[in-house]
């Protein structure tokens, strides 16, 4: 398994292609991630148009660290190939990845693979740009796993609750949203995405709340993707990306009680110790590798 880039995706914030004044709010915003969009935000007779302002955006405006992102339509559609091409001619430089929504398996993902080393190969261009797919159909949920290990250029997995609720017949008012189920009726899901992604080194990211205006909800929503190993969730409205850049940020406290409990485990096993407790917790190498995944986040966020 090759080594994936490390980028932060703890929101990731949709953005029409078809605005020109939207993408200059976003590259100034704080997401970590955002997602240029050709494919819903985008109407058939607006495609064409948007991949110029698009790649007008990319080229010229400051980004910051931003992890720059586009997503192109699905592999089903007469639009996916030219989606690539175009953006990838007129702006490869300064893309990171490409977001494929709507794979099915394994092989809708090689495809663009595929086109996308041809075009580096003939673009010369110095860096891979990173792939990430949606899941958001039941056949691709039950591919998951070959989709996961697809090829080496795939970074990141999104469930997308929105398509994912239509493809299996799920009846509810708002994406991203489980009323009148005793429980989370996209769990299972969630997980199951969340188990690939993870087992083939892959960030997971959870998908779409649509009642932006619905903060706390919004947050619990959050909350439960985290707890599942996901490491962020799309933000449709500026006002969702500091409500995620905070639940999926590691407090400061935890960070120096995570860095601190790893150095008492590394010292007790320096001295032959295989357990020692520390501060009411029982440490030893099972607990210290629960603490440096918080380490790690701290790090690529920077604390």
């Amino acid at each position: 398994m090759s080594q994936k880039p490390m980028r932060l995706r703890r929101t990731q914030l949709a953005v029409p292609g078809v605005s020109e004044k939207m993408l200059i709010k976003a590259a100034s915003s704080a997401a970590d991630h955002v997602f240029c969009d050709l494919e819903d935000a985008v109407a058939p007779s607006s495609k064409a148009r948007a991949r110029d302002t698009i790649a007008d955006a990319l080229n010229n405006l400051d980004w910051g660290n931003k992890v720059r992102c586009v997503r192109v339509n699905d592999v089903g559609t007469e639009w996916c190939y030219e989606d690539i091409i175009t953006i990838v001619e007129k702006a490869g430089k300064n893309v990171d990845t490409i977001m494929l929504p709507k794979p099915l398996n394994a092989s809708d993902v090689q495809f663009a693979d595929k086109l996308l080393s041809q075009m580096e190969m003939k673009l010369g261009l110095e860096r891979k740009i990173g792939l990430e797919v949606l899941i958001e159909e039941v056949e691709a949920m039950q591919n998951v796993a070959e989709i996961a290990n697809s090829c080496e250029r795939l970074e990141c997995m999104i469930f997308g609750m929105g398509d994912y609720a239509a493809s299996q017949g799920l009846v509810m008012e708002n994406i991203g949203l489980s009323e009148g189920y005793p429980g989370d009726i996209f769990h299972y899901p969630r997980y199951h995405m969340t188990i690939a992604a993870r087992a083939a080194g892959l960030d997971a990211v959870d998908g779409p709340f649509v009642d932006f205006k619905n903060d706390t909800v919004y947050r619990v929503e959050c909350r439960r993707a985290l707890t599942l190993g996901m490491v962020g969730k799309w933000a449709i409205h500026p006002s969702q990306i500091e409500p995620a850049l905070e639940v999926f940020s590691p407090s400061q406290e935890d960070v120096d009680f995570a860095r601190e409990v790893i150095a008492v485990y590394e010292k007790a096993a320096a001295e032959g110790l295989g357990s020692v407790g520390h501060k009411g917790v029982m440490v030893d190498a099972a607990s210290a590798r629960l603490f440096q995944n918080t380490v790690n986040r701290a790090d690529l966020i920077g604390m």
